[in-house]
């Protein structure tokens, strides 16, 4: 490397992190002539894509095959499907972050191959480039963290919700198709009636929710309700309805992460075959919100689609819990619990118990006799991946990382 590239090395890493990419596409410009320049680095939580030029022409989807299929240290140069069409490419791929990145460069179309010594210099900035973001990753001052890791939780909330809401959303629609009560052009008129319904209720939900700061319980719980019957339309399981007796208000944030959870619980229990009814219930006590889901299945529900981000993310940011009661041959039982009071009320109970629910507590009495999960199962009359459920939630509110701690904690309270 020469002292003109090590001159334009550091002329790129010494630029705000925002204008790094744009420096780093003007250096490669006079020797790889480009359209467009895009980075995938992964690492970054705050904003992992980024491009400049014809901006339009790459998206993170497409630049994600180049990433996992790239060599780090080979640069590669080819037709690849960019912006909808096949268009000449080099892509150079780093490992100099454990998950990797790519700069990806979109050329004009008919232009010959980049010689590899250019290709080397290429590569030799990017990972330089790639090393300096990571230092900030790693060695982040504390307010870019934390800008850093809200928008990292602020987008995977947004995931989560809209994934569920296509998914009922869809869950719907394939319940019209595969209705033998419709025939093939009622189903069409129905299912594109949900389509369309779901759109525009989509788009209604993210203009109340911007313009609402508190809903009543019975209202909020009513939209919950119209949703669920809208999924559960054409669908063989009958759905009964608990709305709250209580004429509180919630706060917005509260009362919608409500709506997503039961929205997400549901369609974990509708994947069982044996369920024909479902029974969803709101209850507001002093301080928290339950909802409760039960279903008359083979109370046989496996606890691990309960651990989908989609779920227990957006409990753990509402400071929340989820329950379950699993019985064999007579259903199962979920209990999501959110908290009413603000995050910086003052916490007055100082048993290390005070947070583990009934169930729990059940669960960690055994525990503390030096019962296995087989024998918990068999003295409470619930399956194994039940207690392997409410182990696993007993050992994260207490804070410990064994069975043995736990029984100790147990033993102390006691």
């Amino acid at each position: 490397m020469d002292a003109t590239t090590l001159t334009t090395a550091y002329e790129i890493i010494r630029q705000p992190l925002g204008e790094i990419l744009p420096r780093l596409s003007a250096a490669l410009a006079p020797l790889i002539p480009h359209r467009t320049a895009a980075e995938l680095s992964t690492h970054c939580a705050h904003s992992p894509f980024k491009a400049v030029g014809e901006t339009a022409l790459l998206t993170a989807a497409e630049l994600t095959p180049l990433l996992s299929s790239g060599t780090p240290g080979s640069p590669w140069q080819g037709r690849a499907t960019v912006g909808g069409a096949e268009r000449e490419v080099v892509a150079v791929t780093s490992d100099a972050t454990a998950r990797r990145s790519v700069l990806v460069l979109v050329r004009e179309d008919g232009t010959g191959p980049v010689p590899e010594e250019t290709l080397a210099v290429a590569q030799a900035l990017w990972d330089l480039v790639t090393s300096h973001f990571d230092r900030f990753a790693v060695e982040a001052l504390p307010g870019a963290l934390a800008r850093s890791r809200a928008a990292a939780d602020t987008r995977a909330r947004v995931i989560a919700e809209l994934t569920t809401a296509h998914t009922a959303a869809l869950s719907g629609i394939l319940g019209v198709l595969r209705s033998r009560a419709l025939d093939d052009g009622a189903a069409r008129v129905t299912a594109t009636d949900l389509a369309v319904n779901a759109l525009i209720e989509m788009r209604a939900e993210s203009t109340r929710d911007r313009s609402v700061a508190e809903e009543p319980a019975h209202e909020a719980f009513d939209r919950l309700a119209d949703g669920l019957r809208t999924m559960l339309r054409h669908s063989s399981v009958r759905l009964e309805l608990g709305p709250p007796d209580s004429p509180r208000s919630l706060a917005a944030d509260v009362a919608h992460g409500a709506r997503a959870i039961v929205r997400a619980l549901l369609l974990v229990i509708l994947e069982q075959d044996s369920v024909s009814r479902v029974r969803v219930g709101w209850q507001l006590t002093e301080h928290e919100l339950r909802a409760t889901l039960r279903d008359d299945g083979a109370g046989a529900l496996d606890a691990c689609p309960l651990g989908a981000g989609s779920i227990t993310d957006r409990l753990e940011v509402l400071g929340g819990r989820l329950e379950m009661d699993a019985v064999p041959g007579w259903g199962t039982t979920l209990t999501a619990t959110l908290p009413l009071a603000t995050p910086d009320a003052p916490v007055t109970a100082v048993d290390p118990l005070t947070d583990l629910g009934g169930r729990e507590l059940e669960v960690l009495t055994q525990l503390a006799l030096g019962h296995r999960n087989r024998q918990i199962a068999q003295e409470l009359h619930i399956s194994e991946s039940t207690v392997k459920f409410h182990v696993a939630n007993i050992l994260t509110k207490l804070g410990v990382g064994s069975r043995g701690e736990a029984a100790a904690l147990f033993h102390k309270a006691a």
